[in-house]
């Protein structure tokens, strides 16, 4: 993200310097005058297309035709594009789409909608469950997001165990996100002093330990401690708000050339904790050597997307975490369900969409095969809906939908009914032209007297003996 942050930049100063449109700018350089305007909304572009217009840039308006480059280097730049001739050509952007990557319409959703506080309270319903023993509480938070389901989960152990030690493990791989987690640390340090928090970009097979997966990775590691001086939430923000270029540094991303999604230039693991209790908690503080992988409680909130299929869900992320349990922990994760007003509104644009195709019974039929003669060692139940379902609101005040609908609600329950629905920005330009969809919107907000969205859960654990 930050290449295309960058590129976009490279973009404006060209368009500034020379007294052009960005519009005529994106015909030009690669055959879609759209150009711009996409890669603000969070498009990728495939690393040909980008070689294309920072030539274009560099050489003042000229794109060498690859038919004259050497034959070892005509993977690097894309062939040239027919804008030239003035006619619209459609521009490559990377595959598969991110939906998640679009920080605005994520923002949005988390600050108008309560699922995180709703997921936050599922998870602490089974900590009267968990067999807790020496050398503390450990959890791992298989996504942070922006960090409001931890901050508080934390709230919900500190109140519950107010004198343990914690260990708390989280795997992020935006630097956006693991800011914004932080900042919600200072208050948590304060009321918990005995807490390790451990941060990483790893993947979900080598986050709980803290372990590369190979020999490369692991000698390019970034090992960043950061024990934290004074006492007062104050002193703590500060010391936090100067490690943002440990951030830019450490997460880094590139865009992998198989996948498309983003991946760490090298991984990073930031570990922080108040210095006062350095010897309390000298056994949880993570060493290269000496690492905690082995965890009581495991949170995985949506982290995968929706359309995928069970296989990659439970192979990847659900049968490496449940690994990681100790005898009587517990792994809560959390997907999206529908059959909710949400999805309703979906289906007035695209009656054929269904984005929940792959229910909790089968990620538990996946993960025993997974698993193998493992799976005895686990509870591995599939709870029915009245256990199993989460539901959450949009915030709105009652007088918005029994008076009058403004547009700014109806917007924000678009906005969550499509984020929740993981749909693409071709399917939304679409929708968006036609312009029924706000009306669509009105008319499920008044049939339901508001909006609201369900989610499943489903809690495997291991067994003690």
């Amino acid at each position: 993200m930050n290449e295309i942050t960058d590129l976009i930049r490279e973009i404006e100063d060209y368009c500034h310097r020379n007294g052009i449109a960005e519009s005529t700018f994106g015909r030009l350089a690669a055959g879609n005058s759209k150009l711009a305007g996409r890669l603000r909304a969070g498009k990728g572009v495939t690393l040909k297309t980008m070689h294309r217009i920072r030539q274009y840039i560099y050489s003042g308006g000229h794109v060498e035709d690859t038919r004259m480059l050497p034959p070892g280097d005509q993977h690097t730049v894309a062939p040239a594009a027919a804008g030239f001739d003035g006619q619209e050509h459609q521009f490559d952007f990377e595959q598969p789409f991110r939906f998640y990557d679009n920080r605005q319409k994520y923002l949005a959703f988390v600050y108008t909608c309560n699922e995180k506080r709703t997921i936050a309270e599922r998870v602490l319903r089974e900590l009267h469950l968990i067999n807790i023993g020496p050398p503390g509480l450990r959890v791992f938070d298989a996504g942070l997001g922006d960090g409001l389901v931890l901050s508080e989960v934390l709230r919900g152990i500190h109140h519950q165990y107010p004198t343990l030690p914690f260990f708390i493990n989280g795997k992020e791989i935006s630097d956006e996100n693991v800011r914004l987690t932080l900042e919600k640390l200072p208050d948590r340090l304060c009321e918990h002093p005995a807490t390790v928090l451990v941060i990483s970009n790893m993947r979900y097979r080598e986050a709980p330990s803290l372990s590369p997966g190979n020999i490369r990775e692991a000698a390019a590691m970034n090992w960043i401690e950061v024990p934290l001086r004074g006492a007062s939430s104050y002193h703590f923000s500060v010391q936090i708000a100067g490690l943002e270029q440990s951030l830019k540094d450490g997460w880094q991303t590139r865009r992998s050339d198989i996948t498309g999604n983003p991946i760490p230039v090298r991984p990073s693991v930031m570990i922080i904790y108040r210095e006062d209790h350095r010897m309390l908690l000298d056994h949880l503080i993570p060493r290269t050597d000496s690492i905690i992988n082995r965890y009581d409680l495991i949170i995985a909130s949506q982290p995968w997307r929706a359309r995928d299929s069970a296989s990659p869900k439970v192979s990847n992320i659900l049968a490496p975490l449940a690994r990681c349990l100790t005898p009587g922990g517990r792994l809560i994760a959390v997907q999206g369900y529908g059959d909710d007003p949400g999805q309703e509104i979906l289906m007035q644009e695209w009656p054929d969409e269904r984005p929940f195709s792959v229910r909790r019974h089968e990620l538990i039929k996946g993960l025993k095969s997974e698993l193998g003669r493992d799976a005895g060692m686990y509870n591995l139940n599939v709870p029915s809906n009245k256990k199993a379902l989460l539901r959450y609101r949009m915030h709105t005040l009652p007088s918005e939908i029994n008076e009058h609908l403004g547009t700014s609600t109806l917007f924000a329950a678009w906005n969550a009914a499509i984020y929740v629905g993981q749909i693409e920005d071709e399917k939304l330009e679409a929708a968006i032209a036609k312009g029924s969809y706000l009306e669509s919107t009105r008319k499920i907000l008044k049939k339901y007297g508001g909006l609201w969205f369900n989610d499943e859960c489903l809690v495997i654990s291991r067994r003690r003996n």
